[in-house]
């Protein structure tokens, strides 16, 4: 019998997860389906109990679930808990339960450009849910510090104010993180600044960076925002958000299925999609 998978958000017609976890359950010859279910926030409860009633495998969450879905799961791993957000939901024995890939997955992908973050100095710009997925995940990787600048300053001082990591931390805003920019080695853009159609914007100026700093832009449409355009032209070493979105959905195929997916042919499905290659 057919297993089924899904993802629930609203909107969802634009997720690309259900042709790239369609294509890996063919591949692999998995006898399974991924659907995608818009569900709106009032309907939350009643969606998850629907589907742990069929019993479905498992299910990732999007915007704007991965927080409000917590409360009706039946446990949440310690990284999802700490991070306040769940992504991905697997049935084990009719019990749900939630991880969080997205700052794994993340790392994952950094760690094909970067080898280790060990005594590197890092700056987050933005404070939202994929910023402390992302500050989480890497406070556990030995970085010298890892500093946070937000538009709003009290959100990114909340934000290391929840960490429950140990890690040295400074929040600033982003006129003072521009000035300071040659003091970074590693920059990591979670902001939706630059996202189409509003591809012109940038969240930071960049005059300051040093070259040879490693620039990462989460943002994966378009493939090089402009962000990433000027890092290039500084110098930098860049990454789009191809990467992490690829790894938090293999490291998610694998908590399914226990079979960590060919992540080359889930990147290639991905660039086929968006019509274009990475920078």
């Amino acid at each position: 019998m057919k297993k089924l998978y899904a993802v629930l958000g609203d909107p969802i017609g634009h997720s690309m997860s259900p042709v790239m976890h369609n294509d890996l359950f063919s591949f692999y010859n998995i006898d399974a389906y991924y659907l995608p279910f818009q569900v709106k926030s009032e309907e939350l409860r009643e969606a998850v109990k629907g589907l742990k009633a069929l019993g479905v495998g498992g299910f990732n969450v999007t915007v704007p679930h991965k927080s409000t879905i917590i409360p009706f799961l039946d446990e949440v791993d310690d990284l999802a808990a700490n991070i306040g957000a769940v992504n991905t939901v697997v049935n084990k024995d009719g019990k749900l339960i939630g991880y969080n890939t997205d700052g794994p997955g993340f790392l994952r992908g950094l760690q094909t450009s970067l080898s280790s973050l060990k005594d590197k100095r890092v700056l987050i710009i933005g404070a939202g849910g994929a910023a402390r997925a992302i500050y989480f995940t890497l406070a556990n990787e030995q970085p010298s510090s890892i500093d946070i600048t937000n538009r709003t300053l009290e959100k990114a001082e909340s934000l290391i104010e929840a960490c429950p990591y140990a890690i040295s931390s400074t929040a600033c805003n982003l006129s003072e993180a521009s000035k300071q920019l040659e003091e970074y080695d590693l920059i990591i853009q979670t902001t939706m600044v630059g996202m189409s159609p509003r591809t012109s914007l940038q969240p930071l100026d960049l005059t300051n960076m040093r070259k040879g700093t490693m620039v990462c832009d989460i943002i994966y449409n378009p493939l090089t925002t402009q962000f990433l355009y000027a890092a290039k032209e500084k110098g930098a070493m860049t990454q789009n958000g191809i990467d992490m979105f690829v790894y938090q959905g293999a490291l998610a195929f694998e908590k399914w299925t226990g079979i960590l997916p060919d992540t080359q042919r889930m990147r290639e499905n991905v660039l086929t999609q968006l019509g274009g290659k990475t920078c």
